[in-house]
């Protein structure tokens, strides 16, 4: 193991550019698929490509203030002194690595958004405890937990097809969630990722010591406490107004009543709106005054810059994959070796691959749903587990997609290199507890 992943930290630190030129990449790379593999042609391609830019704006919005939100709410007194609490648990870098894993895990089973934030966030307060864990690895635990969120509350797959006037109801009909989220086979791969992922990222961690390559943690940028904003004197009417609490106090409480009217009306409802909503609105109530949140924002959009910039490229590429049709090739492929029992496995593996060039989960189902549920219709498949092995399919490449770390790699300072040669060891663990799960349930 120590030889395995030695080899893939060493290929990607020396090969994997940056998440912005991978975008690039990528683009080209479908360009050229599509000129070759399908009708489309040069200009065709050119289109497809300027005609989607523009499409995950409303997406890209979403998570740029995850990041942002999620950086406000850390940087409060209150939360700041709770991560700080809950990271004393770590006094070894082992007991670092696991614990990380462990939170990460429970928040991206809650939500992704939730998860992607916190995990990260709380992982910059264990270093701060811990110094001498691998700060690389302790990141990567903390993203190796996004693995789980298509099997979590947030899982938009599911939760799509258990709602009335989803786009395939015609077909398919609507499935609860107990056939989804609460079926067996997802239970057992939920449960043995949460048991085993902390001692697994241990183990990585172990693998790494006694190396010839030593990492310099204070070389990547080590998290560092936060100044803290002084409020200088007030003198105008002006400055009396951005200091005073009166005004974070009014719309933070109009805020957290728009939350519980939500979840009254529409139940336990945590949507990634409604989670940057919390949120926001959170942060403004804890920094206290208007002038405090506007110091601790313009802090936290300098985290945001790759994700407003790289999510129109991936954008571009979803729309050369689904209008030039690669990304049905690339489903029925599959579809045409397909059994009633392999059907589930191969649609984990198509997804997988189609995951590359189509990060998003609900992108994802809008391509792939309709040819894998009538594949399995057609081959009398089990059309839940069917849905469930896309859904798992999507987030397994997540772990070497830099697409959905871009968020994570933003609050801790790194780059996708920094961690994608341990992402790679965490891929093909994860790989078993999935195929067992797609097989034997």
């Amino acid at each position: 193991m120590k030889a395995l992943t030695s080899f893939f930290d060493r290929m990607v630190q020396r090969y994997l550019p940056d998440a912005f030129l991978f975008a690039i990449i990528l683009t080209f790379v479908v360009y050229l698929l599509g000129v070759f593999f399908t009708d489309s042609g040069p200009i065709q391609m050119i289109e497809h490509w300027g005609t989607g830019f523009w499409d995950l704006l409303e997406f890209a919005m979403q998570m740029s203030l995850v990041v942002v939100t999620g950086y406000i709410l850390a940087s409060t007194p209150v939360v700041k002194r709770f991560l700080e609490k809950l990271s004393t648990l770590a006094k070894t870098p082992s007991q670092a690595v696991m614990l990380v894993t462990f939170v990460a895990l429970i928040a991206c089973l809650i939500n992704y958004g939730f998860g992607l934030v916190v995990g990260a966030l709380f992982a910059i307060h264990v270093a701060r405890r811990v110094p001498t864990v691998d700060y690389r690895i302790l990141i990567a635990s903390a993203y190796s937990a996004f693995i789980v969120w298509h099997g979590g509350f947030s899982a938009s797959i599911p939760l799509t097809i258990a709602t009335p006037g989803h786009f395939l109801e015609d077909t398919m009909g609507l499935i609860p969630v107990v056939q989804t989220l609460f079926s067996p086979f997802n239970i057992f791969v939920v449960v043995v990722l949460v048991i085993t992922l902390p001692f697994f990222n241990r183990y990585l961690l172990k693998s790494t010591e006694n190396t010839d390559k030593k990492v310099d943690n204070t070389a990547l940028r080590p998290p560092e406490d936060d100044d803290e904003l002084v409020e200088s004197k007030a003198t105008t009417p002006a400055e009396k107004l951005e200091n005073s609490q009166i005004p974070s106090l009014i719309i933070g409480v109009m805020g957290l009543a728009f939350v519980i009217y939500h979840f009254v009306n529409s139940g336990f409802d945590l949507n990634i709106n409604i989670v940057n909503f919390i949120f926001l609105f959170l942060g403004i109530i804890l920094h206290r005054t208007p002038r405090r949140f506007l110091d601790s924002v313009g802090k936290g959009v300098k985290n945001a810059g790759g994700i407003i910039i790289q999510f129109p490229f991936y954008a571009g590429i979803m729309g050369m994959m689904v209008a030039s049709g690669l990304s049905d090739q690339m489903s029925l492929f599959f579809v045409n070796i397909a059994t009633d029992y392999t059907l589930p496995f191969l649609s984990f593996i198509s997804a997988g691959l189609v995951n590359f060039f189509v990060p998003s989960g609900g992108g994802q189902w809008a391509v792939q749903g309709p040819i894998m549920i009538d594949a399995a219709l057609q081959l009398d498949a089990d059309v839940a587990k069917t849905t469930m092995a896309i859904a798992w399919g999507d987030a397994w490449t997540n772990m070497i997609q830099p697409f959905w770390a871009l968020p994570a790699l933003a609050i801790a300072g790194l780059k996708v290199r920094d961690i994608m040669g341990f992402c790679v060891m965490i891929l093909l663990f994860s790989f078993i507890p999935i195929t067992i799960g797609l097989l034997v349930f």
